[in-house]
């Protein structure tokens, strides 16, 4: 159970007593002081709720906004090329040591309170080898799709990672057991050490389509940042509201009490 009022409450046991159990850290709370702060606490958490409920609403407008612009520029010539460029990396990079691959999913990239980021020292500490995608209009997905399908078939491990504002697309993906890495890099969070080898996507759209339909496709981006800046411009006012929800409850929480649990808890569990 959390101490503070932010989701998820309570994991529950899917075999209490026999497995798990529960442990119920709202003993450690003086209900009687926080009785008084009552109102204090429903405003700031109806307010911090509020701001996440917008922030997720201009990053969800700022994902179909960029879906429309991979709507127009994947054309069946274009998945071809890539289908080509994949292969020739298979062939080079992923041999067949048998069936029976592994497939872990893994957020690598998040839009936080501080703006987007990705962990690429995760990638550089499992892969020595590292591909990167310069990918400006979310086509990379095409690419790691069959590298995955090929890394799955030839019975390697392969950790794939969503882009957190289009999780059905692949953004990133590892195959540690080769020591192989292929991440996204673009404008917003380019990759910042030196890979392996560069995947210059963008180049590969058809640039007459892009030219027709420049207007559009600088519009659709346009709009999308500013969408992704808001939200992350209300995650920070969603968590400072939640850091003042803290501080109230902060006084009135035994936290001798909590130290005591975990102690007992870790005996438990290490002895």
């Amino acid at each position: 159970m959390c101490l503070f009022d932010t989701p998820p409450h309570v994991i529950e046991p899917k075999y209490p007593a026999a497995v798990e159990s529960y442990v119920n850290l709202g003993e450690c709370y003086d209900r009687a002081a926080l009785a008084g702060e009552k109102g204090k606490i429903m405003a700031l958490t109806a307010a911090y709720q509020g701001q996440y409920r917008r922030a997720y609403r201009c990053l969800k407008g700022a994902g179909q906004l960029l879906e429309d612009n991979l709507e127009l520029l994947e054309t069946p010539e274009l998945r071809e090329k890539i289908h080509k460029r994949a292969k020739g990396i298979i062939a080079r990079e992923i041999p067949k040591r048998g069936p029976g691959g592994e497939v872990t999913e893994r957020f690598l990239s998040a839009v936080s309170c501080k703006g987007q980021v990705c962990l690429f020292e995760t990638v550089e500490a499992q892969c020595d080898r590292v591909y990167a995608l310069m990918d400006s209009y979310g086509l990379g997905h095409v690419l790691l799709e069959d590298l995955l399908g090929a890394a799955v078939e030839r019975g390697h491990r392969a950790v794939v990672c969503a882009d957190p504002m289009a999780p059905r697309h692949i953004q990133h993906l590892l195959l540690p057991d080769l020591g192989v890495g292929f991440v996204t890099s673009t404008a917003a969070v380019p990759y910042p050490g030196s890979p392996y080898r560069r995947v210059r996507l963008d180049a590969m759209a058809d640039q007459e389509l892009l030219r027709r339909y420049r207007a559009r496709v600088r519009f659709t981006r346009k709009v999308a940042e500013a969408l992704v800046e808001e939200g992350t411009q209300t995650l920070a006012q969603a968590k400072e509201l939640h850091d003042q929800l803290e501080a109230v409850y902060n006084p009135h929480v035994d936290f001798d009490r909590v130290h005591a649990v975990a102690g007992t808890l870790a005996g438990e569990i290490l002895g």
